[in-house]
Formats: C-alpha cells, sequence, structure tokens
C-alpha cells in the first residue's frame, strides 16, 4: 500500500483551540482532505485553529484554496504555523498573507536559508 500524499494530526490545544499538523503534498487530491478535518474539529467545538504546514512539501493553488475555504469558513481565527520560505513568498504574491496570519518559525526560518 502506498504511503498516503497527505497526513493530518489533530490535538486539541486548550477549549476552543485546536492545531492540524500537515505533513506531505497539498494539491488537488488532497485539499478535500484538509477542509474536512478542519470542519471536523469545528464541529467537535474548536473555533480557533492553528495550522502547522512545516511538514508540507508541496503546495498547489488548490492547497491554497483549502486554506481559504477553512478561513471564510470558520467562526474563530485561523492561524498558519511553520510556513517554509517558498510557502510564504506564495502566500505573499497571492495576497493571502494579508488574510490568513501566519508564522514561520525559527526552525523552518533557519532551514530556508541553508
Amino acid at each position: 500500500m502506498p504511503a498516503p500524499l497527505l497526513t493530518i494530526e489533530v490535538s486539541r490545544l486548550a477549549a476552543g483551540r485546536a492545531r492540524l499538523r500537515l505533513a506531505g503534498e497539498l494539491d488537488y487530491d488532497t485539499a478535500p482532505e484538509l477542509v474536512e478535518a478542519a470542519e471536523g474539529v469545528r464541529r467537535d467545538g474548536c473555533a480557533e485553529l492553528e495550522i502547522d504546514l512545516g511538514g508540507i512539501t508541496l503546495c498547489d493553488s488548490s492547497g491554497l484554496s483549502a486554506l481559504v475555504v477553512i478561513h471564510r469558513n470558520g467562526t474563530g481565527p485561523v492561524r498558519l504555523t511553520g510556513t517554509s520560505g517558498q510557502l510564504q513568498q506564495l502566500l505573499d504574491r497571492t495576497g493571502l498573507a494579508e488574510v490568513l496570519t501566519t508564522h514561520r518559525t525559527r526552525t523552518t526560518a533557519a532551514t530556508d536559508t541553508a
């Protein structure tokens, strides 16, 4: 059986908050999985979401669209963490960095400059 293209690890952080840690490819085939996972934790009462993109190896327009859908369908803030330099540049160029709160981790920032 081949490895999944995207893995999503869900952690409850505190009342009303959850983290979705992603690894793999966020693209046309896998973006619906992310939207579904976000909707699931919201149904469980988590309005505030942190999406950790540190393990993402590829993100296409469908992946970006999924992030916008999650942002628009939510009742609380969505924060992106662990964005790589390349992904952050993509968010900046598309204007999504102004809509979605992003935070690059020190580890990710250090890796991008190496």
